[in-house]
């Protein structure tokens, strides 16, 4: 039987697969960890890595694994089986009506406070979808489907049990967006805010693309990310520039705004897990001013993020690695599967249509759990295989 997979990460930047006799890096919140990671890696053994999960809340406990990388096994021809789940029922947690009344209370917010010194300028708020299924929801099958993408980077990390999941879970998703990835002293970033849902009509679909890149407000929207993650590396930074400017970008469900950044060190030490910890949660997962809109999001969301839109990825003992944002994803535990999805909120928003794009944000993962597309875009959807 093979070793169990810790972490796993497929994309355009490769594969990198954590496994084998592993050790938890000593947990806790964002606050002490540097010094826990800088303690890990001066204990590392020769071809050890660091690899897991960051949670959404900078005050909540992370998951990272101590490992040897391991060896992908070869491919044998034969599909993992297991999907489309064969019986479900999905719910929606909340109903997309009640997302758009909480997207509703807060651009009353924000139109209360406009133009006071500490205004809220954005939130993003997400909903999640719980699918139950009669049967285990197969996450081999399921990784192997999510990396049909080539344009994202499908990502797999073992979350610790505890009382509600005693059987332990997994944190799997395909991720668009890069958080930072560090090579040496360079070091790049591609936050993505603006979205619009991708459609099957070729001209529908370039309409689409051209209206996002027409918008005011995506644009807002982008440059409040774009000008967080600046803001942020540039201390750490000798060199640090958006040398191509925004752009649209594709993934098979999604239009996103996206801005390249990059930079050079002024430490080639630094470890990449320390720059993402620094960076998240970005605008593009909580908001501007950051610390209310993170107190906004625990009083308008009805469920915990736990480690959606927190930041997922690997650290080489020297320091270079890759982070991403945990977004597009599912916590899979036994039968059940909990996904998430959001969308940002500003000025402007049409509370039906921020509904509406995390329903098509849930697409992706639907599919490749074998279940209808637009099933997100609906309150409840059930499908039983006898019937």
């Amino acid at each position: 039987m093979p070793d169990p997979v810790l972490f796993g990460f497929d994309g355009p930047s490769g594969r990198i697969l954590g496994r084998g006799a592993a050790r938890r890096v000593a947990p806790g919140n964002a606050a002490t960890l540097e010094a826990r990671v800088a303690a890990a890696l001066a204990a590392a053994a020769p071809g050890e890595m660091i690899g897991g999960a960051l949670p959404f809340d900078r005050e909540a406990a992370d998951c990272l694994w101590q490992c040897r990388r391991g060896e992908a096994p070869a491919p044998t021809g034969i599909a993992p089986q297991g999907l489309p789940l064969p019986d479900w029922h999905l719910a929606a947690e909340p109903a997309a009506g009640d997302y758009a009344g909480a997207v509703a209370r807060a651009l009353g917010i924000m139109a209360e406070e406009a133009g006071s010194r500490h205004a809220l300028e954005k939130i993003v708020l997400a909903r999640t979808l719980l699918v139950e299924s009669a049967v285990p929801i197969p996450v081999e099958a399921l990784m192997a489907r999510l990396r049909a993408d080539r344009s994202v980077t499908a990502f797999r990390v073992a979350l610790p049990a505890g009382p509600d999941h005693p059987q332990g879970r997994t944190l799997c998703g395909a991720t668009p967006e890069l958080l930072v990835e560090k090579r040496g002293r360079s070091i790049a970033s591609h936050p993505l805010a603006g979205s619009a849902r991708r459609l099957a009509d070729p001209v529908a679909d370039r309409a689409a693309a051209e209206a996002l890149a027409g918008s005011g407000k995506d644009h807002r929207e982008h440059a409040l990310v774009v000008e967080s993650i600046l803001d942020t590396l540039a201390p750490w930074c000798r060199e640090l520039g958006c040398p191509e400017g925004t752009r649209v970008i594709s993934t098979r469900s999604m239009w996103h705004l996206g801005t390249r950044i990059e930079g050079r060190l002024k430490d080639e030490g630094t470890p990449s897990v320390v720059l993402a910890s620094a960076l998240h949660p970005t605008p593009a997962v909580c908001g501007v001013p950051m610390a209310r809109a993170a107190g906004f999001i625990k009083a308008l969301e009805p469920v915990a993020r736990d480690f959606y839109a927190g930041a997922v990825g690997w650290c080489e003992a020297g320091g270079d690695g890759a982070w991403y944002v945990a977004i597009r994803c599912a916590e899979i535990s036994g039968r059940q599967a909990r996904l998430y999805a959001g969308a940002g909120i500003v000025p402007g928003s049409d509370p039906m249509a921020e509904a509406a794009e995390t329903g098509a944000k849930f697409g992706a993962f639907l599919a490749a759990l074998g279940l209808p597309q637009d099933a997100g875009l609906a309150g409840v959807a059930r499908k039983d295989g006898e019937n």
